[in-house]
């Protein structure tokens, strides 16, 4: 947590505002850099519920600062359109404790892939979907409800 002062009161009593920093979440994760392969977590949280990234804050949610903060916010963009198909609003956020990035992702309602692979955030954690699970998930995006109709071909005997 971080205090802000405000001006001494005629008793010259400070107070100060006490502003607590959220634990990751299962709509909130936290990372001091950024790699590319952080674009699997976005994918996760379209997946799920929508959720936000921030980079250049630690595992805590206080603020580390990020060195190319600028530099992310012109590239994070086109990498998270380019990859996953999606938009995301990247936003910059300049302190004196440093700079960090906001990425918001919102649910989407078909599925959205990494590079062919299906991501969906569980908790506070991400999940890489395959075998049964994957297509448990893709029915559900599809409104499907899992049951397949048989049906046997008849000849005639014409």
């Amino acid at each position: 947590m971080w205090y802000v002062g405000f001006p001494d009161t005629p008793l010259t009593i400070t107070k100060q505002l006490i502003i607590n920093v959220m634990p990751e979440t299962q709509n909130i994760e936290y990372k001091s850099v950024w790699k590319d392969e952080y674009l699997k977590w976005i994918c996760g949280f379209a997946n799920a519920q929508g959720g936000t990234l921030y980079i250049g804050k630690d595992d805590n949610g206080n603020i580390v600062g990020v060195r190319n903060a600028k530099k992310l916010l012109e590239e994070l963009p086109n990498k998270i359109t380019t990859i996953l198909g999606i938009v995301a609003p990247v936003n910059l956020y300049q302190t004196e404790q440093g700079d960090y990035v906001e990425i918001v992702v919102e649910p989407h309602p078909n599925p959205v892939n990494y590079k062919g692979e299906y991501h969906f955030r569980s908790g506070s954690t991400k999940q890489e979907l395959k075998g049964a699970a994957l297509d448990k998930f893709l029915l559900h995006k599809y409104g499907k409800n899992g049951m397949v109709l048989q049906c046997q071909v008849f000849k005639s005997p014409n």
